[in-house]
C-alpha cells in the first residue's frame, strides 16, 4: 500500500507538471479549465495509471482486443432466435405459402359472379314504300328512335361444374308509324339460364383439377418452410457447436503454448547452471515454434467457423451481428441419453417432411388421374331456360284501321306496366344435349400414363419409408457409440494428464528427458482435442436424430404459423 501510495504521488506531480508546461504553451485554453476540475482529473488519471486501467471513458465496455470489434454474449437460444428471425433461406421459403395462395385465389376467380350491361341509344330514319310501313304517303319518312338498357349475371358453380346466366333485357321504341298501337313502347325479357354437367365434368372438371392440385402445393409449401426451418436450426446448432470446439481449441492450444514456452524458460536455466546440454533447449525450442504454429492454425479455424455461423443467423451484411466477435457462453455438456429405435422411426414415419411431401404428390396424381378418367366420359349436359316478356308503354286508341286509322285518344302506361306484365307470358325450355367423341385413344393413353406415375410415386414413398427408418437407425447407432467414444476420450485424457505431471516429476528430479515431458506434452494436448470433438460429435449427433426424427421444432417449443408460414419461440431449448 505504500509503494501504491508513493507511485500515486509521483504520478499526481508529474501529471501536475506536465500540465503546467502545457500551460505555459497555451495559457488560452488552460484558463478555460478551473483549479478544481484540474486536480479531480489529475486524481481520476493517477488512480487509472496506478491501476493499470488506461482506457479512456469513450471507449465502449464491450470490444475486443483485435480489431476494436464489439463483443456480443450468444447462447444457443440467441442463435436459435437469430435465425428464425433473419436467416435469408427461411425468409425465402417464407414467401412460397403466400405464392401458392394467389395461385389458388387466381384460379377460384373464375368462379366470382360477372356482370354485364348494355347501354344504347339510336335513331333509324325509313321511307315509306308500301302501306304497312305505316308512313302518311308514299316516301315518306318512318322516324324510329330505339333506347336499349340490359343487365346481366353470369357465373360457374364451384359444385357439380355447372353455370347460369341471368339477364334482364329493356328497350324504349318510338316511331311515326301510323301502324304503332304503343308509342312510346317499352319492351322487357328476363331470362334465365342453367348449363349441368350430368357425366363429364359432373364430379371433376379442369378447374376444380387445378384448384385441388394448386392447394396441394400449397400444403407442400408449408411442409418445404417447416422443413427449411428444421434443416436451418439444425445447422446454427451444429455451427454453433463447432464455433464453441474451435473456441475450445484455441484455449488448448494456447495451454500447449504455454507448456512448451515454460519448458524452454526450465531447460535454459538448466543450460545456464550447467546440468543440461544446450541441444535439449533447442527441442525445447523446437516444440514451443510448433504449438504456436497449432494455435495459429486453430485461431484461423475458428474465425472460419465464427463467419459459418454468422452466415447462417443475420440477414446481410448490414446486420448488427455481422461485424461483430460473437461470444459464445454454452458449453456442450455431456449427458448420455437412452435412445429407443423402435420409437424414434415410428416418430420419424409420421413426422418426416419429406414422407409428407412424397404423400402430398401421390395425392396431386390421385386428382389428375380422377380428372383424365372424367374425361372419358361421353359429355351429357342439361340446359335449362326460363323466360319472361313483358309489354307496355302509352297506348293508342284509333278510329279506323290502317293507314285511314286516326288516333282519338290515349292511354297512359310505362316501364311499371311492362315490368308486371312479364308474368302473363313466360317460356321455358328443357334440353339435354349428348356428345361423344369416336376414338379416344389419346385419353386413354394420358389415363394409362397418369396411372404409371400415380404407382411410381406410390413406390418412391415406400422408398423414402424404407431410408428414413435407415437413416434414423444410423443416427441412433452414432449417439449410442458417441456415449462411448466420449467416455473413452474422457478416460484418456485424464490419462495423459496424469502422464504429464509424472514425467514432469521425474524430469524435475533428473530421470527423465526433455524429449519425453515433449512427448506427453503432445499427448496431452492430443487427448484434449479427442475429449472435446468427441463431446462435439456427440452433441451433433443428437441434433442429427432429433432433425432425422422431425423432432427438432418440438424440442426447442417452436411453432410454425399456417398462413404466412412465420415462426415464434415460446421457450429456448438445447
Amino acid at each position: 500500500m505504500e509503494r501504491l501510495a508513493m507511485t500515486r504521488n509521483g504520478l499526481i506531480w508529474m501529471l501536475t507538471a506536465a500540465l503546467v508546461l502545457s500551460g505555459l504553451v497555451t495559457p488560452a485554453r488552460a484558463q478555460q479549465v478551473s483549479d478544481a476540475r484540474l486536480r479531480e482529473l489529475i486524481t481520476q488519471a493517477a488512480d487509472r495509471a496506478a491501476t493499470g486501467n488506461l482506457a479512456t471513458d469513450s471507449q465502449p465496455p464491450t470490444t475486443s482486443a483485435a480489431g476494436q470489434r464489439p463483443i456480443v454474449r450468444l447462447t444457443l437460444d440467441d442463435a436459435v432466435k437469430f435465425a428464425l428471425d433473419r436467416n435469408l433461406d427461411i425468409a425465402v421459403q417464407r414467401l412460397n405459402p403466400e405464392i401458392n395462395d394467389l395461385a389458388v385465389a387466381r384460379i377460384r376467380a373464375v368462379y366470382h359472379p360477372s356482370l354485364t350491361s348494355t347501354l344504347a341509344t339510336q335513331s333509324t330514319s325509313t321511307p315509306a314504300t308500301s302501306t304497312i310501313s305505316g308512313g302518311g304517303a308514299a316516301g315518306a319518312s318512318v322516324v324510329a328512335g330505339l333506347s336499349t338498357y340490359n343487365g346481366g349475371i353470369a357465373q360457374f358453380v364451384p359444385w357439380g361444374g355447372g353455370s347460369f346466366t341471368a339477364a334482364l333485357n329493356n328497350n324504349r321504341v318510338t316511331t311515326t308509324s301510323l301502324n304503332s298501337l304503343f308509342n312510346p313502347a317499352y319492351n322487357t325479357f328476363w331470362s334465365g339460364n342453367y348449363t349441368q354437367p350430368l357425366l363429364r365434368g359432373f364430379r371433376i372438371d379442369s378447374t376444380r383439377q387445378q384448384v385441388q392440385v394448386t392447394r396441394i402445393n400449397r400444403d407442400i409449401s408449408d411442409v418445404q418452410l417447416k422443413a427449411t426451418i428444421t434443416n436451418t436450426l439444425s445447422n446454427v446448432r451444429n455451427a454453433y457447436w463447432d464455433y464453441v470446439f474451435a473456441i475450445q481449441s484455441v484455449d488448448v492450444a494456447r495451454q500447449s503454448v504455454a507448456l512448451a514456452e515454460q519448458l524452454v524458460k526450465d531447460n535454459g536455466t538448466r543450460v545456464e547452471v550447467g546440468t543440461m546440454a544446450p541441444i535439449d533447449v533447442v527441442a525445447a525450442q523446437s516444440q514451443s515454434a510448433t504449438q504456436k504454429q497449432n494455435l495459429v492454425i486453430a485461431q484461423a479455424t475458428m474465425r472460419t467457423t465464427e463467419l459459418a455461423l454468422k452466415r447462417l443467423i443475420v440477414s446481410g451484411t448490414t446486420d448488427p451481428n455481422w461485424n461483430v466477435n460473437l461470444d459464445p457462453t454454452d458449453r456442450p455438456d455431456f449427458r448420455p441419453e437412452p435412445i429407443d429405435v423402435e420409437a424414434a422411426v415410428r416418430r420419424a414415419l409420421s413426422e418426416r417432411t419429406d414422407l409428407a411431401i412424397a404423400r402430398k404428390n401421390v395425392a396431386a396424381n390421385d386428382v389428375t388421374l380422377k380428372y383424365l378418367q372424367d374425361q372419358l366420359k361421353p359429355q351429357a349436359d342439361f340446359v335449362g331456360t326460363y323466360g319472361l316478356t313483358g309489354l307496355g308503354g302509352t297506348q293508342l286508341q284509333k278510329d279506323g284501321t290502317g293507314v285511314n286509322a286516326n288516333v282519338i285518344g290515349t292511354i297512359p302506361g310505362g316501364y311499371g306496366e311492362a315490368l308486371s306484365s312479364q308474368f302473363n307470358n313466360p317460356r321455358w325450355i328443357a334440353q339435354v344435349i349428348i356428345s361423344y367423341p369416336l376414338g379416344v385413344s389419346s385419353q386413354q393413353a394420358s389415363v394409362a400414363r397418369a396411372r404409371v406415375q400415380l404407382n411410381q410415386v406410390a413406390a418412391q414413398t415406400r422408398q423414402i419409408e424404407l431410408q428414413v427408418a435407415t437413416d434414423v437407425t444410423n443416427a441412433a447407432i452414432n449417439v449410442t457409440s458417441g456415449v462411448e467414444r466420449v467416455q473413452a476420450a474422457q478416460a484418456a485424457r485424464e490419462l495423459s494428464q496424469k502422464t504429464l505431471e509424472a514425467e514432469q516429476s521425474k524430469f524435475e528430479v533428473g530421470i527423465s528427458t526433455s524429449y519425453n515431458v515433449i512427448l506427453t506434452q503432445r499427448d496431452l494436448a492430443t487427448a484434449q482435442n479427442n475429449e472435446l470433438q468427441a463431446i462435439l460429435n456427440y452433441r451433433k449427433a443428437l441434433v442429427e436424430l432429433e432433425r432425422l426424427q422431425q423432432t427438432t421444432l418440438t424440442n426447442l417449443n417452436i411453432t410454425v404459423l399456417s398462413a404466412t408460414g412465420g415462426a415464434t419461440v415460446t421457450t429456448g431449448g438445447q
